[in-house]
């Protein structure tokens, strides 16, 4: 298999950030639905808080059991091949969600959720490195912010876009459920609501398949970690895998970033119930918190790397967040609620500098560091879950708080120190 380096002139980048973009569109879309997904699952199976938080919980986990046999997958197939897999497991995992969530099988949802997320693992694990590595590592931030764009603007869409195919008038049909005469004029009503999903999940599968021709026939350059990404720090990459501290702490920060970011984005919807607003809003106020992370990404793109360092703008980052987090417990209603969607611009810039600064120097272990740093994606599955069942012991906004503020101080300290890379910070 023919590889190459990183090209070399700005203009070489072009086509594959383009190409790159619309894999973080895709997968954005498909990653952000998980929020209204909650609320659907709530209804159309009849379950509490802990069991609709199954939803992140199989969808994020997956990347944690499938990032490092990713890696290996990579090595075998390459990048570019490997991303096209990818978007062929996605497009099975849709396939079965549709089946399974039509049916009403609950465990078969899950496992849709659990495919979808193996093959974004997959896709992520690639496009991550590959992004990060396209040009020089100091202004990977700035390339990985222009993903995010693209990521986070289909996450914007997706609750609307879902809400219009599947959740409308949910106040109205809540209502309708919980007067149903009987047991079986309430399952007719629940199996007719379930069933709105088969069509755009079955309709998605086709689109992901295209979606994997089309990266096996684009011009796509398969680029080599281990050679673009050594630079300066070679030397240090001649360590094993366990020999580099910034990214065992790299790790941890961004299992605690991606956990905050789900709270923020999945969890928004339940925090909003736990005021008993109605179901109408709070069915999209993920939405809002993907709107204030558009606006957080374009506001560090105009500024990292040329006035302020990655490092810097992640620790301003976790400092807002954990003042946004504060403000959110001490006030009430709609107010907290938009304390919780600003959290979104906080986080923002948060993944575009942790990965570059976790991988940086790995050399020959880029893929592996890669694919472990992928794994702290579940995250995602366990703070939200733990919310969930911390809950149901102490007020909501003390388990948020509880949950966030520390995460925060401890992002903050990775950008103040942690990143350091031994013997050339």
């Amino acid at each position: 298999m023919s590889v190459s380096n990183a090209p070399e002139k700005a203009g070489d980048h072009l086509m594959p950030m383009i190409t790159i973009g619309m894999l973080f569109f895709i997968f954005g879309f498909i990653t952000w639905l998980n929020g209204p997904l909650i609320t659907f699952v709530k209804l159309a199976f009849n379950l509490d808080d802990t069991g609709a938080f199954l939803v992140p919980m199989a969808f994020y986990l997956s990347y944690f059991f499938l990032a490092l046999p990713s890696s290996a997958i990579l090595r075998f197939t390459g990048m570019k091949k490997g991303m096209a897999l990818g978007f062929l497991v996605m497009a099975i995992g849709a396939a079965m969600f549709g089946e399974f969530t039509t049916r009403r099988i609950y465990s078969g949802t899950l496992t849709g959720l659990f495919t979808i997320g193996a093959g974004l693992s997959l896709l992520q694990t690639a496009s991550n490195p590959y992004i990060s590595i396209l040009g020089p590592i100091e202004g990977a931030a700035r390339r990985i912010a222009f993903m995010g764009i693209a990521n986070k603007f289909a996450g914007f869409l997706a609750p609307f876009i879902f809400g219009a195919l599947v959740l409308r008038g949910l106040d109205d049909f809540d209502a309708r459920v919980k007067s149903a005469p009987t047991k079986q004029a309430r399952e007719t009503l629940l199996d007719a609501f379930a069933a709105q999903v088969h069509l755009p999940y079955m309709a998605m599968a086709g689109l992901l398949v295209v979606m994997a021709i089309f990266i096996v026939r684009s011009p796509l350059p398969d680029l080599r970690p281990d050679t673009a990404n050594a630079g300066a720090t070679e030397s240090v990459s001649n360590k094993g895998i366990f020999g580099h501290r910034h990214l065992w702490l790299g790790i941890v920060c961004l299992f605690l970033y991606v956990g905050v970011e789900v709270m923020a984005g999945d969890a928004i919807g339940v925090y909003g119930d736990s005021f008993k607003l109605p179901l109408d809003s709070t069915r999209l106020f993920t939405s809002y918190t993907l709107f204030a992370m558009l606006a957080g990404y374009v506001v560090g793109v105009g500024l990292t790397p040329h006035y302020v360092s990655q490092q810097n703008y992640l620790m301003l980052s976790a400092l807002l967040g954990a003042v946004i987090t504060i403000g959110a417990y001490l006030t009430k209603g709609y107010l907290s609620v938009t304390f919780v969607a600003s959290l979104g611009f906080a986080n923002a810039m948060m993944w575009p500098a942790i990965f570059p600064l976790a991988i940086r120097g790995l050399g020959r272990h880029t893929q592996t560091g890669s694919a472990l740093l992928i794994m702290a994606i579940a995250g995602g599955a366990l703070m939200p879950y733990g919310f969930a069942l911390l809950k149901q012991q102490v007020d909501f906004q003390l388990a948020f708080a509880a949950i966030c503020v520390p995460a925060y101080l401890y992002i903050f300290y990775y950008g103040w120190n942690g990143y350091r890379v031994a013997g050339n910070a």
